[in-house]
């Protein structure tokens, strides 16, 4: 089997995108729950993800999210960002939280509505524009609950026509990421419900438009590695948003519900050219951390997506195909399942120490003292969450 000293250099430069929201107070639908030192600003928020990075060396973005991250100077918010040793990664988009929307926002039978959802999201543009974000990231709580509610070809056609004069605002390196979900919060259909709808809209806009695929967005049961193997065939996956599922849209830490299938979807990342310095894939977290603390939440779930990795990466590709060509089903299994169940955390742990990080980072952040300043500085004012 491919021994851990084989792969390690493939490991330098792995990056996961943090997002500010999961820095910020969240809940269940009955309730958004308050903690002691939760940001209030997004240069809060800003500081604690510089805090992921710093303990891990994986975290070197965080993605904003439009309106709930507004400033009035993003330019400066990027020299703040800087100083604090991360950049300022995806912009995400809110159609969702608009009275306007209720029944559509880029699928609105009204041209106003729909004009304001498009305007929304040139204002987003903007913001990379100052910011140098590279993705804008797009995903719509749109549908309907009743059948015969709305005409489910026409709202496909208006979003295409929306898409499409977002799509035309976009520079020339920057991108478009359209998302998907299965279903919340319309629950009769969903006009973006699956990749196959995501990868339509996103190949008729052009070479510059791509599919986010969250791992929490799928009906049970789904293969989603298989998606994976797809989009990357098309050459349309742009992104993930990487988070748990243990029966809908959890959002729990990445691995917590299923390690193995975030081996296999590694594996599949690996295999199809969407890891490395030449991939445009970029990893992503979408997170709430409800009940425990966000910033070792966070530091949890990049160590969770960096260890699969390396697991993925001790494949020992080579025999693999021999096995596979040689219809060898079991040795073939066999090949695969050694790597998933090789204990990676000890040699994680040594490299670590070799490029000047703890070799624990969650204990090291932990005996930091950061968390306990943070909850006596930060008294007074409205902490940030979902709104």
């Amino acid at each position: 089997m491919t021994t851990f000293s084989a792969i390690s250099a493939q490991l330098e430069g792995q990056a996961i995108e943090v997002p500010s929201w999961a820095y910020g107070n969240s809940g269940t639908r009955f309730k958004v729950f308050g903690s002691p030192g939760t940001p209030r600003t997004v240069e809060e928020k800003i500081a604690d993800a510089a805090k992921v990075n710093e303990f891990t060396g994986l975290a070197p973005l965080v993605s904003l999210h439009i309106p709930w991250d507004q400033v009035d100077d993003f330019a400066a918010l990027r020299r703040y960002a800087e100083d604090h040793g991360i950049g300022l990664g995806t912009i995400n988009s809110n159609t969702f939280q608009d009275d306007d929307y209720k029944l559509g926002a880029l699928t609105h039978t009204d041209p106003r509505i729909r004009q304001k959802a498009i305007d929304h999201h040139f204002a987003c543009i903007d913001v990379m524009d100052q910011t140098g974000s590279r993705d804008l990231k797009i995903w719509l709580a749109e549908g309907t609950n009743y059948p015969g509610q709305g005409d489910m070809r026409g709202r496909q056609d208006r979003l295409a026509e929306s898409l499409a004069t977002i799509y035309d605002r976009i520079g020339d390196d920057q991108r478009l990421v359209l998302e998907y979900k299965f279903f919340e919060p319309a629950f009769y259909h969903t006009d973006v419900p699956d990749w196959g709808t995501s990868y339509v809209q996103v190949a008729a806009l052009g070479d510059k438009a791509y599919v986010c695929l969250d791992t929490g967005h799928h009906a049970p049961g789904t293969n989603i590695e298989f998606i994976v193997a797809q989009l990357l065939r098309l050459g349309k996956l742009g992104s993930f948003d990487f988070n748990s599922r243990f029966y809908a849209d959890d959002d729990l830490i990445v691995g917590a519900a299923d390690p193995y299938q975030l081996f296999r979807i590694l594996y599949e990342v690996i295999r199809g050219g969407g890891y490395g310095p030449d991939s445009g894939v970029a990893f992503m977290l979408d997170q709430c951390h409800n009940i425990e603390k966000k910033i070792p939440g966070q530091i949890r779930s990049v160590l969770n997506v960096q260890e699969m990795t390396a697991r993925a990466l001790l494949v020992d590709a080579g025999a693999l195909e021999k096995a596979q060509a040689e219809g060898d089903v079991l040795l073939a299994n066999e090949i695969f399942m050694d790597a998933f169940y090789t204990d990676v955390r000890a040699d994680l742990a040594a490299w670590r120490e070799e490029k000047g990080l703890p070799a624990n980072p969650l204990k090291a952040f932990l005996a930091s003292g950061y968390q306990e300043q943070i909850e006596a500085d930060r008294v007074g004012g409205t902490q940030a969450g979902w709104n």
